[in-house]
Formats: structure tokens, C-alpha cells, sequence
């Protein structure tokens, strides 16, 4: 159990899932055709637009502030 104050294990899942049960049910070939929320290639959903930079205002809104760490003077 102290190995999941790290985070879950990577892992593949093995529940069918809604996705996998809808398509077999509308036979569908591809699971990307039933997926709820699709992304492309590069882990984005385009419909939402995200992810997407945050502005500003948004921030403020929130109450959230972007703290970068120092940068080290070896790296570039």
C-alpha cells in the first residue's frame, strides 16, 4: 500500500469500458469512432480547443498563479 503514495501502478485496464460496449453494439470496426470525447495524435480535442494557454484573467478569476522554478545557470 505505501507504493501507492506514489501514484497508481502504469497499468492497461482490462474493463471493457462504455467506448468498447457501444461498439460492439453498433458494430462499429474502430473504437475511435465511438469514443466521447476523441483526441488527435497529439493528445488534443479539437471541438474544446484543448488544451489551451491560460490567460491571465483566467488566472485571476481563480485565484491561481504560475510559479516556474529557477532556472539552473548549467542548463541553457
Amino acid at each position: 500500500m505505501r507504493a501507492f503514495h506514489y501514484g497508481a501502478p502504469p497499468h492497461a485496464g482490462i474493463t471493457p469500458g462504455v467506448d468498447r460496449i457501444v461498439m460492439l453494439l453498433a458494430d462499429e470496426p474502430d473504437i475511435r469512432e465511438t469514443i466521447a470525447f476523441p483526441l488527435n495524435h497529439n493528445a488534443q480535442e479539437l471541438r474544446m480547443g484543448a488544451p489551451s494557454e491560460v490567460t491571465e484573467d483566467r488566472l485571476k478569476d481563480l485565484h491561481l498563479s504560475i510559479r516556474r522554478p529557477p532556472r539552473d545557470r548549467d542548463c541553457p
